[in-house]
């Protein structure tokens, strides 16, 4: 681990100021200028990991390539830096807690009473070195999640004055994110929310070497001098981040600030030229100027919070940069679409994409905007249930089977097409025990995801514990909804086509989680290339 350097990411005053994305865009800028960075997600929360949330309570369930279930945070770490994470790079208070615990039971400490300090801090701090471990990285980032002042979050915080007292300030840095409020019936940018912030956090031990300003407009010189005075900062390590359209704007302001080039010299690392971000530029812009526009529902059962559909959402802004279009997408409830009401709720779609999800709740919805979607020739995109949810229409509507379904929604099913992988049968337990991570799947040559991805051997990310039943593969076969992927070792059908439809692709795992900015998943490209011939083609007719 010699050499690695560490930069520690908290946040102060209120939620969901974006410390990820501040995170994201600084290892993005140090990337760029040629160094190796990798960012780690350290959770208060006491679950094991995130698998087991619903999706109202943390937002989506980010899968890494090994198989970790994840905090969605992973997912911009990903999209920015274009490089995967792994099961180091998630670390909750569950898992510092069960490991702390299950020594104890070896009698690894010797009969020692085990204490917060130094048993829990010290796993904390082997957590954060092992990312590091190899010296694969030069710089590791680690975001501490909640807000300072928590209870939850004291320990990580000490773990930071530890390594900043053990490493030294040339190795170990502390970057303080907080919020610059503006309150409107004064006209006034208020900063005591972020001294009463630092406060907190120097009370805990910890002294911020560089504070990012989260605020609704541009901060004058004097306030960041005022902050810097009463927050014992530099005045040139008060760096502010203004609202802006897109996230992926969030770099480019970050590299305006220069706050790259701030956290280097403190590092005491070189700085090389200015970070090349021309590709960064050119996907900023054709988010910001696109020349055509599409419309997608997204019909799912979590779409009251967007962020349970986090990945999704950025692959199809990916998608649409790639087309040089801009991506709609309306959330639509599954629940209230019913046979009656399907056609007035999506008939004005260029595209309709089911989601993925876990349950009875919605489904039928589900299979009423996949049978429309077949019907009418509407390009349409299904990911993991909303692939099985296009087998049991199929199955009901095309093959006849009535009654048709997945047997975790009908144990009695008379036709179960969708089935409990062999090996899921006897595993009670919840967490971590789904098919979880990267598998091969090998694609027809002659079908719209071969032209997509122009290879036949792809590896996608999984999480599910269900599967298409191959009893029936002969049936579908016959009538026209042919296997277009198939994983090789277990003969699992993982891709699903209609060729006779314009664009009808159904996939068990989930693209999503592939999709980066200057690497669009293909899959997404192409069904909004699809769309975008869609709508063409109605303007055309009318």
């Amino acid at each position: 681990m010699t050499g690695v350097k560490f930069i520690f990411v908290t946040g102060g005053v209120a939620s969901s100021l974006g410390k990820g994305i501040i995170s994201a865009s600084l290892a993005k800028l140090l990337q760029a200028r040629g160094y190796s960075v990798t960012i780690q997600k350290l959770d208060p929360y006491i679950n094991i990991d995130p698998g087991t949330l619903n999706p109202y309570e943390h937002g989506e369930c980010y899968v890494t390539l090994d198989g970790a279930e994840t905090d969605l945070d992973l997912g911009h770490y990903e999209r920015f830096l274009n490089i995967p994470t792994s099961q180091e790079n998630n670390v909750t208070t569950g898992r510092i807690y069960q490991t702390v615990i299950n020594n104890e039971r070896r009698g690894d400490y010797l009969g020692k009473t085990v204490q917060v300090i130094p048993h829990i801090t010290d796993e904390i701090k082997r957590r954060i070195k092992l990312v590091a471990a190899g010296t694969r990285f030069d710089i590791v980032i680690t975001e501490i999640g909640g807000t300072v002042g928590d209870i939850e979050s004291l320990p990580y915080i000490e773990a930071v004055r530890q390594m900043k007292w053990e490493l030294g300030n040339e190795n170990c840095i502390s970057l303080h994110l907080t919020l610059v409020p503006f309150l409107s019936a004064s006209g006034e940018q208020k900063t005591k929310p972020t001294q009463h912030s630092v406060k907190a956090l120097l009370e805990a031990g910890v002294q911020p070497d560089i504070l990012v300003l989260r605020s609704e407009r541009s901060l004058s010189p004097e306030l960041k001098r005022k902050v810097a005075l009463f927050c014992n900062v530099k005045e040139d390590s008060v760096v502010e981040s203004v609202d802006v359209k897109t996230i992926y704007e969030v770099p480019l302001l970050m590299l305006s600030q220069n706050l790259d080039t701030i956290v280097l010299r403190k590092l005491g690392l070189p700085e090389s030229e200015k970070p090349e971000l021309s590709d960064w530029r050119e996907f900023v812009d054709r988010i910001k100027n696109p020349l055509h526009t599409v419309r997608v529902g997204l019909v799912g059962k979590y779409v009251e919070l967007h962020d349970s559909y986090k990945s999704i959402s950025e692959s199809f802004i990916h998608a649409g940069a790639a087309n040089k279009c801009r991506v709609i997408v309306e959330h639509i409830s599954s629940e209230k679409i019913d046979s009656e009401n399907v056609s007035s709720i999506l008939e004005n779609l260029d595209g309709i994409f089911v989601a993925p999800g876990f349950g009875q709740r919605g489904i039928e919805g589900k299979i009423e905007a996949v049978r429309y979607a077949r019907e009418n020739n509407i390009p349409f995109f299904g990911v993991c249930l909303g692939m099985q949810c296009a087998v049991i229409e199929f199955a009901r509507n095309v093959l006849g089977l009535k009654g048709a379904h997945s047997t975790e929604m009908d144990p009695s099913t008379p036709f179960p097409v969708i089935d409990l992988m062999e090996d899921q049968k006897k595993i009670t337990e919840k967490g971590g025990t789904m098919r979880l991570g990267g598998y091969r799947c090998i694609v027809n040559s002659d079908s719209n995801s071969f032209r997509a991805y122009g290879t036949r051997e792809i590896i996608e990310r999984h999480r599910h514990r269900y599967e298409f039943n191959n009893k029936y593969l002969d049936d579908f076969t016959g009538n026209g909804m042919l296997p277009a992927g198939v994983n090789p070792e277990w003969d699992l059908v993982e891709i699903i086509e209609i060729p006779s439809h314009r664009w009808f692709v159904g996939v068990q795992f989930h693209p999503e989680y592939n999709s980066t900015v200057l690497n669009p998943h293909p899959l997404f490209v192409k069904f909004i290339n699809a769309c975008m011939a869609f709508r063409s083609e109605k303007t055309d007719n009318r």
